[in-house]
C-alpha cells in the first residue's frame, strides 16, 4: 500500500511549481513504490527542474546563433566585402618578341566623419611589357609598366581601326627627379589593318637605361581588351560602390539632407 496521500499533499503545498506539467497520477508507475520520506521525491523533482533549465539554455543558444547570423554582413562580390577573399585577375597576350599583361587596379576610398566613403583615387589599368628571352619564354625581370588612367582607357576604347594614339608619362612629375624618367606608349594600326602595335619606350636616366618593347595585337585581341575596358571603367570610378549603397527607403531623405546631390535643373 503506497503512502501517496502523505507525500502528495506535502508536494502540492510546498512545491507547486516544480512539475507544472505533471498531474499527481503521473507519479505512479507499474512497479511498486514506497515513499517513506520526502527526499526521493524532492530529488526527482529537482531532476525535472534541471532538465527544464537545460532546455531553456539550448533555446537561448539557438536564438543567439540566429542573431549572430542576421548580423553578418551580406556576401557582396561586386564590392569585395569583408568576407570576400582578394581576387587578382589579368589578361595576357603572348607573341614571339614580347608579352603583354593587362591588370585592373581598384580605386581607393577615404572614410568621412559622417561614416560614408568617398573616392580619393580612381583606379587604373596596369600594362606590363616583358621582352622575350627565348621560345615561349619571357624575361619578367626586365618588364616595363605603364598605368592607363580612366581617360586614357577612354581614348583606347574610342580608337578606330586606322587611328593611333600616344600617351606620355613622367612618374616623377612635380618632384626633384622630374624629367629623369620618360615613358611613351604608342598604339598604332598595323599596315594591313589587322590590328594595332603597342610600343612602349622607357628612358630612365637614373638607371642609365633605354628600353623599347613592342608587341602586335590582332583585331580580335584588341576587341577583347576593349570589351574588358568597357566593363571595368565604372568600377575604376567607384560607381559600383555607390550603386550598392542605394536604398529605396532613404534616397529622398539623403537627397533632401544634401542639396548638392539634388537635381538643380528641375528644382529651379
Amino acid at each position: 500500500m503506497h503512502h501517496l496521500h502523505l507525500v502528495s499533499s506535502s508536494f502540492t503545498i510546498q512545491n507547486p511549481r516544480l512539475c507544472p506539467n505533471h498531474s499527481l497520477s503521473s507519479l505512479h508507475s507499474s512497479s511498486p513504490l514506497s515513499f517513506t520520506s520526502r527526499t526521493p521525491l524532492l530529488l526527482s523533482t529537482t531532476r525535472h527542474f534541471r532538465k527544464k533549465r537545460s532546455l531553456q539554455c539550448r533555446q537561448s543558444d539557438y536564438f543567439q546563433q540566429q542573431n549572430i547570423t542576421r548580423r553578418q554582413p551580406p556576401n557582396d562580390s561586386s564590392f569585395g566585402g569583408a568576407l570576400q577573399p582578394r581576387v587578382f585577375v589579368g589578361h595576357s597576350i603572348y607573341k614571339g618578341k614580347a608579352a603583354l599583361t593587362v591588370e585592373p587596379k581598384a580605386p581607393e576610398f577615404t572614410p568621412l566623419d559622417s561614416g560614408a566613403f568617398k573616392v580619393s583615387k580612381e583606379g587604373f589599368v596596369l600594362l606590363q611589357f616583358a621582352p622575350a628571352a627565348g621560345v615561349r619564354q619571357y624575361d619578367w625581370g626586365r618588364k616595363q609598366v605603364f598605368s592607363l588612367s580612366v581617360t586614357e582607357i577612354g581614348s583606347l576604347i574610342s580608337l578606330g581601326a586606322r587611328e593611333s594614339c600616344e600617351f606620355f608619362h613622367d612618374p616623377f612629375k612635380g618632384r626633384s627627379e622630374e624629367g629623369k624618367v620618360r615613358k611613351v606608349l604608342k598604339v598604332e594600326p598595323l599596315p594591313d589593318g589587322s590590328g594595332h602595335f603597342f610600343n612602349l619606350s622607357v628612358q630612365n636616366k637614373l638607371l642609365n637605361m633605354d628600353e623599347n618593347i613592342y608587341i602586335p595585337v590582332t583585331r580580335a585581341e584588341f576587341a577583347v581588351l576593349i570589351s574588358a575596358f568597357n566593363f571595368i571603367v565604372p568600377y575604376l570610378l567607384g560607381w559600383h560602390a555607390y550603386a550598392n549603397s542605394i536604398k529605396p527607403d532613404d534616397t529622398s531623405r539623403v537627397n533632401n539632407a544634401n542639396p548638392r546631390s539634388g537635381d538643380f535643373e528641375w528644382s529651379r
